[in-house]
């Protein structure tokens, strides 16, 4: 059973479309991620989701019950739709003790005693707090925060927590060590979470299924696999991953594949469902994708080198080919001049 499910939801500010009939459902014990650049909506679904926001059409039920329904006028506020929500800014209270801030809800709630007691202390082990208890936010790092607030919106057991960039705050390393804490406390405990985030490794890292949002709506959605692999749009194809692009014309399609011809090249690509013979056309591949070649051959281009970047594990090289540019990783520095390149055809997607 679904544990959220959106249905055709509309939202405006003024005269401005921002939600333009966005559907999703989010399943027990499912992560899904909803991706996208800014202004995209993502934010905005998430907080219509909250109760945060008003739309003016379509549903929102959490597990059977409504809690917007634009056709008949119902709309329940925030605070009655049990739904646990982690700020971006964790929004502690500065004054409140790590005990205090878990127990906030609770008491709000009208919990007894003895039960918030015995809850907060079962997520404080869960979350590995107990030891900060009396600590106050200030006196944490930004890891321990974060932890904190989501501790807060874990002790009442919602059905699903709304994750809104949750691990934006922390610096790069920090944010590896919490995406992979995050994504293993959220199996263990088969949490519902719909979460918020620009980062496309922390969706891939993170998610069951991502939902890639463009102006308002769907643009696709998968398994994180299956959005990296296997794009059905241009727009997919060049938002998730690092990626090179050729423009040309789509000079044939032939069993699936299409040729695409540009300057200094001709190559064959799986063929997109925007791909059509005669048409403009955009090869794409993942950086990751380009191997260097030792001379000519299929699927292959010569270009010159113009820089190299060394990045610890390996080297990025930059080579020209006409006016386009194509990156690829090498395990040394090269020399200067021309080099070859192979573009695997299963793995350059044209459109």
């Amino acid at each position: 059973m679904a544990e959220l499910t959106v249905d055709d939801l509309h939202l405006a500010y003024g005269d401005n479309p921002i939600l333009k009939g966005v559907s999703m459902t989010l399943d027990r014990g499912e992560v899904v991620s909803l991706l996208g650049p800014s202004g995209s909506g993502k934010t905005t679904l998430l907080r219509a989701v909250a109760g945060l926001e008003q739309p003016h059409r379509g549903t929102i039920r959490i597990g059977d019950k409504p809690v917007f329904d634009g056709a008949a006028r119902t709309d329940i506020p925030a605070e009655g739709r049990n739904l646990g929500l982690v700020f971006q800014s964790y929004a502690l209270w500065p004054h409140k003790t790590v005990f205090e801030n878990i127990a906030y809800g609770l008491k709000l709630r009208r919990i007894g005693g003895a039960e918030v007691g015995e809850r907060v202390r079962h997520v404080l082990e869960q979350l590995s707090l107990a030891p900060l208890a009396e600590r106050y936010p200030h006196q944490l790092s930004g890891g321990q925060q974060q932890r904190v607030a989501l501790g807060r919106a874990l002790v009442y057991n919602p059905p699903v927590i709304l994750l809104d960039e949750p691990l934006s705050n922390l610096d790069a390393k920090l944010r590896e060590e919490a995406r992979a804490w995050l994504r293993e406390l959220i199996v263990r405990m088969q949490l519902s979470a719909l979460c918020v985030t620009h980062d496309q490794s922390e969706a891939l890292a993170m998610s069951d299924r991502i939902l890639l949002l463009n102006n308002g709506r769907i643009e696709q959605q998968g398994t994180p696999e299956e959005m990296y692999g296997n794009p059905l749009t241009l727009f997919t194809a060049d938002f998730m991953g690092s990626n090179n692009r050729l423009a040309g014309r789509v000079a044939e399609i032939r069993d699936g594949a299409a040729r695409l011809d540009g300057e200094g090249f001709a190559l064959w690509g799986l063929a997109r469902p925007s791909a059509r013979i005669g048409a403009d056309g955009t090869a794409m591949i993942r950086l990751e994708r380009i191997r260097l070649a030792d001379g000519p051959g299929d699927n292959r281009v010569e270009a010159s080198l113009t820089t190299s970047m060394y990045l610890g594990d390996k080297w990025e090289h930059l080579f020209a080919l006409g006016p386009a540019r194509l990156r690829a990783y090498g395990d040394r520095p090269l020399a200067a001049g021309a080099h070859w390149l192979h573009l695997p055809r299963e793995s350059l997607w044209v459109f």
